[in-house]
């Protein structure tokens, strides 16, 4: 199938806009009870099969890691003479900058600051409560995150890339759908529900940036963060990711990356130099030890499952809800690599960035909040957005740095929305590898809308329900992937290596 055919399959562009303008339309006109039924259905996923999310992602991690060591990774993602489209460092930026965007800036002081004021075990507030806050911490933002990307991104990769199929989720199940079964009705549900999940979840995450700059604006300038200041926060932010997907994956998407990149790295040091060198690489020391000594532990824990609903599945559904479009833009970037190489890269280089972000970030938090008699924690507990404002605020060059953290925000958040953007443009356009600029046009806008249209009816709850809507469509993706996982086996059953 040409890709000029291809494109003119419009079927999951249609029924994913229409399933996105009927839930909008009711978290509008009826926001309380569309809050009600998704949270309904959260509690009743996250109860009921809590232990399935946390079992899939260690079943994920014992699969890609048998393939990765196996006869299987010299096989590439593409044909057998074909050479990688980007050079290594730009292959990292784009690995880091399409999988992991505002999550990290938001969460990264916040998350530690609530674990250690209210631990799952430990006593609130001692050191061991810190330690304990710090583990949680690398376990939600480390190697499971990467895994659940990789599972994606390599059965996309192998079958659009190495066997010429259509860039489409679907095509992942070639091996047991076959060509009719992927083009029909069951292949196009699977498209939709990755489309689903990726555009709420994108959304999402939008809303909460945009409230951290707002946040961050008050706390900085003293301007009212409003939702009409949001929503002009979040017209800003989608004309910048918008027009960057819109310029192509070797322009605007990589100077997005690049510029993330860099300004990560600038924070990292400055935090690092002057938050408390010794005690963050005393705590990244003692927290990396920590976290691979109780890796399998820590990865199925459910000692508390009040606490384990609200954390460590909550994440889990999260990263799934993330894993379609993520998992594509992955397998994009990555065209021309073995499976080895594209396994061990794309989980061990992006959470080693995390772990060392982390460390710094909350290290620095919680020596400085030690310091300033609870400054942070403080913060924390008001309002977690202003979490990254306030530990700026105990270093020097404040004046520099909180316009420079805006930036950061932005930044984070346009490299995963480029690459979603990206993927849903694919997605909707029968597999197009280059989709037209007018589909990405189309979903920049439409992603920007809608935050936009729930953030000034319904505030910050209506975001919530969008998160939780998307997160609740993690679950059948979360069945899906598991499909996944014996499609790739099947089909690399079939290899002479």
């Amino acid at each position: 199938m040409s890709n000029e055919q291809k494109s003119k399959d419009r079927s999951v562009l249609y029924v994913s806009a229409g399933i996105a303008l009927v839930f909008v339309a009711f978290s509008i006109i009826l926001p309380s009870q569309m809050a009600k039924t998704s949270n309904g259905v959260l509690s009743f996923l996250t109860t009921n099969f809590g232990w399935l999310y946390l079992l899939s992602v260690f079943i994920f991690t014992i699969f890609i890691f048998v393939i990765a060591l196996s006869r299987y990774g010299k096989i590439k993602l593409g044909k057998d003479d074909e050479k990688p489209e980007f050079t290594t460092f730009q292959w990292f930026t784009m690995l880091f900058g399409g999988g992991m965007g505002i999550g990290m800036v938001f969460w990264s002081i916040a998350e530690p600051m609530m674990h250690y004021a209210a631990p799952p075990v430990a006593k609130p507030g001692t050191p061991q409560a810190m330690h304990d806050a710090m583990r949680i911490v690398f376990n939600d933002f480390g190697i499971h995150v990467w895994i659940i990307y990789g599972v994606c991104g390599l059965a996309l990769g192998y079958f659009q890339y190495r066997k010429g199929l259509p860039c489409l989720i679907s095509s992942a199940f070639y091996p047991i759908l076959g060509e009719k079964g992927i083009r029909g009705p069951i292949g196009k549900t699977i498209d939709v529900i990755a489309v689903f999940a990726t555009m709420f979840g994108v959304a999402t995450s939008l809303g909460l940036g945009a409230g951290q700059i707002a946040t961050g604006m008050q706390y900085i300038w003293g301007i009212k963060a409003t939702p009409g200041l949001t929503a002009i926060v979040i017209a800003v932010m989608t004309v910048i990711f918008t027009l960057a997907t819109v310029s192509g994956l070797h322009k605007g998407l990589q100077a997005v990356a690049d510029i993330k990149i860099w300004l990560s790295i600038g924070f990292m040091v400055f935090i690092f130099l002057f938050g408390g060198m010794v005690f963050i690489l005393n705590t990244f020391t003692h927290t990396l030890g920590d976290y691979l000594q109780n890796f399998i532990g820590q990865s199925m824990w459910m000692g508390n499952i009040e606490w384990t609903k609200a954390w460590p599945v909550f994440y889990r559904a999260w990263y799934i809800a993330w894993a379609g479009f993520v998992g594509q833009f992955i397998a994009r970037v990555s065209r021309g690599r073995t499976i080895r190489e594209f396994i061990l890269a794309s989980v061990f280089l992006p959470s080693g960035f995390c772990f060392i972000w982390l460390a710094i970030y909350g290290g620095a938090a919680f020596n400085l909040d030690a310091i300033s008699n609870g400054a942070i924690s403080a913060a924390v507990k008001n309002d977690i957005s202003t979490a990254l404002f306030v530990t700026l605020q105990q270093m020097p060059l404040y004046a520099i740095t909180a316009p420079l953290a805006l930036i950061l925000i932005i930044t984070s958040f346009a490299g995963a929305a480029n690459s979603a953007t990206y993927v849903l443009s694919m997605l909707t356009s029968g597999g197009d590898e280059n989709p037209s600029k007018k589909l990405c046009g189309f979903w920049g806008i439409a992603q920007g809308g809608i935050t936009i249209m729930l953030i000034l009816v319904g505030g910050t709850a209506a975001i919530k329900t969008l998160q939780t809507a998307s997160i609740a469509a993690a679950f059948p993706f979360m069945l899906i992937m598991l499909a996944m996982c014996y499609t790739i086996f099947k089909a690399l059953k079939e290899e002479k290596v």
